[in-house]
């Protein structure tokens, strides 16, 4: 009988260490992956696949065992060292490789790891694009004989990809900006320090005031998962100390980051999507911008504001970089603090969004309290609320016959999302948790915002 390796999960890979990963599955799993790059055309050592690791301590052990199971079936592995998992994203495409993969468990426990995979171009690797095929074989364990082994080689690539981060902004748009960066020890801070340097070398007038920036895998100041309100206080604190303009804190791997306007207050990633789009329609005029089903009026008034076209993905990376290929959008953005960049590579960044932030702060000379103050009043949401629900399918038929028949609009994309003339709201079950996850917004009524979450809620977990 197979074992079944329950660290396969629907986009990615992470387990518990020992029991659902180890050095043995690491290997396996780059015997599987190597041998699906290889059958699919080649001759054996002609690919190469990028690999990297955050700063966990079982990442480098787990990364070596990994780029053992790739050169064992005949494919090259070039180690980048110490990375975020958008440095593996660029790589792969800058350096037109076969594949890339980033070892980390972003923001789970310490006792977890895991690892995002991506192939050619950085397309996603998820369960109906190869990942469930890696998984079969790795559980298989049984693998092809291999004549040519595949080499391994080391080198890093921080500077190709912090030049890269920098043609998303103009240099000479930037007056002097004080910003706090939290890279919660994890693996941001290398790159914060590549671009101080290249800063002072352009005379870029930001300065960062840095939060506990060394990278340090016991996490000493909590895991980074900014997500969480009790992850945000040091963030905050900083930014009032110093008396910032911005503060940034990261998870993890940081393909995710989360923004503080200049008073400290942690800003939702919705509105967060809305000032990203009007950055990249004044760049470029006319674009379609991707957004996610769980709040979207904010972000569909700002991009017909700034004459772009809305569009409405399914939520999950995966998703949202198939429909931004097939829709050619410039950018597409989720709540949850993804967001995804055209020119690179339709995936996701933690260091994009900020620089097009502080730039756009910059060209419009106010705080950013001021720039998201406005949205927050014509859109209120309280934020995503999780609910614990012993049957998820009978809670939301329950609201589905309180509400369906008073909606304008029903809409079924992910979830259910119901919509009326002055509120609507966004109801659907977690992929990974007996959770179902509200989310709500009205038409600049934050008195109406507050009754109907409280009905719904009521309605949920009865």
């Amino acid at each position: 009988m197979l074992e079944e390796l329950t660290c396969f999960k629907a986009y990615d890979i992470r387990g518990k260490l020992g029991e659902e990963l180890n050095e043995d599955i690491a290997y396996r799993i780059g015997r599987a992956f190597g041998q699906v790059l290889v059958r699919e055309g080649g001759e054996l050592g002609s690919k190469t696949v990028v690999v990297g690791g955050d700063v966990r301590h079982t990442s480098e052990t787990l990364k070596n065992e990994l780029a053992k199971g790739l050169c064992d079936s005949g494919v090259n592995v070039l180690d980048i060292g110490l990375t975020g998992t958008e440095e593996i994203y660029f790589a792969t495409k800058y350096l037109n490789l076969a594949g890339g993969v980033e070892v980390t468990a972003s923001h789970n426990p310490l006792d977890y790891n895991g690892m995002k995979l991506v192939r050619e171009d950085s397309k996603p690797v998820s369960g109906d694009t190869g990942l469930f095929e890696i998984k079969h074989l790795a559980e298989l364990n049984e693998f092809a004989d291999v004549d040519i082994k595949g080499a391994l080689s080391q080198r890093s690539n921080l500077p190709a990809y912090v030049n890269h981060l920098m043609t998303y902004i103009n240099a000479e748009n930037i007056t002097p900006l004080k910003i706090v960066a939290n890279s919660g020890n994890g693996a941001a801070g290398h790159v914060i320090d590549a671009l101080e340097l290249l800063f002072n070398e352009l005379n870029i007038p930001i300065e960062f005031i840095k939060v506990h920036h060394q990278p340090n895998g016991d996490f000493p100041n909590g895991i980074p998962n900014p997500l969480l309100p009790e992850c945000r206080q040091d963030t905050s604190d900083a930014v009032k100390k110093f008396d910032a303009d911005m503060g940034i804190a990261w998870d993890g791997d940081f393909d995710r980051c989360f923004l503080f306007d200049e008073t400290g207050e942690f800003i939702e990633g919705y509105y967060i999507v809305g000032l990203l789009a009007e950055a990249f329609l004044q760049k470029n005029a006319g674009a379609k911008i991707i957004h996610d089903p769980r709040l979207t009026w904010n972000s569909i008034d700002v991009i017909e504001q700034n004459g772009g076209l809305p569009i409405m993905s399914k939520t999950g990376h995966a998703f949202i970089k198939e429909r931004m290929r097939e829709e050619d959008a410039v950018y597409g953005g989720e709540m949850s603090a993804h967001h995804y960049f055209k020119d690179f590579s339709y995936c996701d960044s933690g260091m994009i969004p900020w620089l097009l932030v502080a730039e756009l702060l910059c060209v419009k000379n106010k705080p950013l309290s001021v720039l998201v103050k406005e949205r927050i009043a014509a859109f209120p949401s309280p934020g995503e609320i999780n609910s614990a629900v012993k049957d998820a399918d009978l809670a939301i038929e329950r609201v589905l016959h309180k509400y369906i028949d008073l909606a304008i609009n029903v809409d079924r994309t992910d979830g259910i999302s119901l919509e009326f003339n002055t509120w609507r709201f966004n109801l659907r079950k977690s992929n990974t948790e007996p959770l179902l996850r509200l989310n709500l917004e009205t038409r600049g009524d934050k008195e109406l915002m507050e009754q109907k979450t409280n009905e719904l809620l009521e309605i949920i977990r009865s």
